[in-house]
């Protein structure tokens, strides 16, 4: 439970929404040890969101979180991953945000500290530059596996097939090559994605990486110390205790988004 200074009187809401970024605010708020409410969606068969969710946001996305604090008229909604991790970080987690500037250096450019500049790079990193790639991935693999006509399927394979070998394999090689070295020299000062402390960071970054375990393109004979950091974060108690409350809010058992069927 959360102490009430932490809280701050909040009320949280988390609009979680099943195999989604919803996740990591789950997995985040635990690790804050903060109370907060979980209001469950479920996609439709076209795996599309549900009307519902565009009551509590114009673009019925997930994450979506809403924060009720006595003498705001109306509850605080915030969309979209990093802005959340961000906000939720600031007033409840300081710790997850590495020091910006050594002492007596504050404010001056290009004095922030090395972890702080990994810090910001990597919470745009993980939607900006590698979530496309893998989201393209994903989506080749619905076209793959589409119910389509037994004489229609070579073209449909075809197409994927192209967008695979012109596109998307060399990208994610490029894109997971280049995290499976900067872990290899982080993880020298610690298990976490920036080293020996766990950081907003962490939360932004595992949701990708768990798609690439799903989407079978990161496994842990091709980027060892990806895999092994994806395993190692789901074994955490509080991702696990996010994983026990989302299977009783929602009344399904709760499957990682790494061994989700898409």
């Amino acid at each position: 439970m959360a102490s009430e200074s932490n809280q701050q009187g909040a009320k949280i809401t988390v609009h979680w929404l099943n195999k989604s970024r919803g996740q990591r605010v789950i997995w985040l708020l635990e690790e804050l040890n903060l109370n907060y409410d979980i209001k469950t969606y479920a996609r439709d068969k076209n795996k599309r969101a549900p009307v519902a969710l565009k009551e509590v946001h114009p673009l019925g996305k997930s994450p979506t979180i809403s924060i009720e604090v006595a003498g705001c008229e109306r509850p605080l909604v915030l969309a979209e991953s990093g802005a959340i991790v961000e906000y939720l970080c600031e007033h409840f987690g300081q710790r997850l945000v590495p020091r910006r500037y050594p002492e007596g250096k504050e404010g001056g450019v290009g004095q922030e500290t090395e972890e702080w500049i990994n810090y910001r790079y990597f919470m745009h990193y993980a939607e900006g530059s590698m979530f496309p790639v893998l989201f393209t991935g994903l989506l080749t693999g619905s076209i793959r596996s589409a119910p389509v006509p037994f004489f229609i399927k070579p073209i449909t394979n075809k197409i994927a097939g192209n967008i695979e070998g012109a596109y998307t394999n060399p990208e994610l090689k490029v894109q997971y090559t280049f995290m499976e070295d900067f872990l290899t020299k982080s993880q020298e000062k610690g298990e976490f994605f920036l080293g020996s402390d766990l950081s907003a960071v962490d939360f932004m970054m595992f949701f990708v990486l768990e798609g690439g375990v799903q989407h079978g393109s990161l496994t842990e004979e091709s980027y060892p110390k990806l895999y092994n950091y994806v395993r190692r974060m789901q074994d955490r108690k509080a991702y696990q205790r996010a994983g026990d409350r989302v299977t009783k809010a929602s009344g399904e058992k709760f499957v990682p988004f790494s061994e989700a069927r898409m």
